[in-house]
């Protein structure tokens, strides 16, 4: 733990470092030192921000993953189902998002009655 005096020299040091700083205006050009840490993002190249997004559009034939798993975030029900059993159930043509959304809303309990409100919000996991 620092003592006082070194507490009292960093506060000194960090103050003079943000006068010396300014804010930009509305009207300013971003610094380059911005647009170079966008570029550098992972998912500056259109890539989907989280793994194995792209696997929501797939058909069931051609996910890797045994099990494939997908919550609510209504209702925070998880559904898990065996890809063999998906397959057998809903053809190995039929994309993943598809299954999994029948999956939750036959079994929904949030049942509101208006179009916009009902069923599940299904996360794919």
């Amino acid at each position: 733990m620092p003592t006082s005096k070194q507490m009292e020299k960093m506060a000194a040091a960090v103050g003079a470092k943000a006068a010396s700083a300014r804010g930009l205006a509305p009207d300013d050009d971003l610094p380059v030192e911005y647009w170079q840490a966008l570029l550098d993002d992972a998912r500056a190249d259109g890539s989907p921000a989280v793994p194995g997004a792209s696997a929501v559009r797939r058909p069931l034939s051609q996910i890797p993953q045994h099990i494939l798993r997908l919550s609510c975030r209504r209702c925070a029900r998880i559904v898990e189902i065996q890809k063999a059993d998906a397959v057998r159930l809903f053809g190995q043509d039929a994309i993943w998002r598809d299954v999994g959304r029948r999956l939750l809303d036959d079994t929904c309990t949030e049942r509101t009655g208006r179009h916009e409100e009902d069923g599940c919000w299904p996360v794919f996991e």
